[in-house]
């Protein structure tokens, strides 16, 4: 009904199509809205379709402009796929326009369409990398999730073979591109990244889960456990400070930093393990120098050894080459 009201006369296949079904739910929608009093009309012919008797309107709470503005925005991010809601996203995107009073439509659906929030790639083309997380999956994990039930999982955790778990799902979380649940195992935390959850079967069994939650809290005390006690790197690098928010952004925490007097900083930092320092790391070129431990220097020189015999100069044998 909505899509008509906004874009006048559609064809049952275009209808399906937008709404993500058969031309045969469309053609029982549209006897169904018949039926229920809405005036639904055919136009016949080459370029027909169905369309709503003109001035017809929903009865749907009315929004002010600035309130319009804001959903539309939000509407307009790139995540329109978290956690498999994409479709609910765009319904109600077309209930948004349609509560906001005529007058004022166009300024909003106009004003949504100067305003861009986090677009999938950066001025240097550079795109951010969706997570594979399957339909089937998402759907169970959040239905499990707002019906508060048990949750069975199929998880690949890093490093280990697939094993099934039997978990109390709390909430889900999404950062940086990257989708976790958060849940209860007899009462422990547990944190799993979706894109590692091969299958998903919500049970029927109700999840042993506090009644009421707050997830920001929830999520910023599970990072800082994560912080202190999975940390396994400590690097000591100097680093010219024009790439101090750089390294800062992909390290996962500042230990202790000083200026020297040549302006560098010196700075003690936490990764994961040695690969996530040398890529770290590398990725300064000659701004940064990791000075220990030994392990990380021995693997930045591995690479330069390794990038410079490849870009050496051709010898002249290999200059006749056709």
């Amino acid at each position: 009904m909505l899509l008509l009201r906004q874009r006048g006369s559609l064809s049952a296949s275009q209808l399906a199509d937008e709404l993500e079904v058969s031309t045969r739910t469309i053609l029982r929608d549209i006897e169904a809205l018949s039926a229920a009093g809405v005036p639904v009309y055919v136009n016949r012919g080459r370029n027909g379709g169905f369309s709503l008797l003109p001035g017809f309107r929903a009865e749907l709470m009315g929004l002010n402009q600035e309130e319009a503005l804001a959903l539309l925005t939000a509407g307009s991010i790139g995540g329109r796929q978290v956690f498999g809601l994409g479709s609910a996203l765009s319904s109600a995107m077309r209930k948004v326009v349609d509560a906001i009073p005529a007058g004022h439509q166009a300024a909003a659906t106009d004003a949504a369409q100067r305003i861009l929030f986090e677009p999938q790639a950066d001025l240097l083309s550079r795109y951010r990398l969706a997570e594979g997380i399957s339909e089937t999956v998402m759907n169970e994990v959040r239905r499990s999730v707002l019906d508060g039930r048990k949750l069975r999982i199929h998880y690949a955790a890093e490093g280990r073979d697939a094993a099934w778990r039997h978990v109390d799902p709390i909430g889900l979380v999404t950062v940086r591109e990257r989708s976790y649940l958060l849940a209860l195992v007899d009462g422990h935390d547990r944190t799993y990244r979706l894109s590692r959850v091969l299958a998903a079967e919500a049970l029927a069994a109700p999840a042993e889960r506090p009644s009421e939650v707050n997830l920001a809290q929830l999520w910023e005390a599970r990072s800082a456990r994560f912080r202190a006690g999975e940390v396994q790197f400590i690097v000591a690098a100097r680093l010219d400070p024009a790439r101090r928010e750089e390294l800062a952004e992909t390290a996962l925490a500042i230990v202790h930093e000083t200026a020297e007097s040549d302006g560098w900083l010196r700075m003690e930092l936490t990764f994961q393990d040695l690969r996530h320092a040398a890529w770290a790391i590398w990725k300064l070129g000659v701004d940064a120098e990791a000075l220990s431990p030994p392990e990380l220097r021995d693997v930045l020189h591995q690479h330069a050894v390794e990038i410079a015999a490849r870009y050496s100069p051709r010898g002249p044998t290999l200059a006749t080459d056709a």
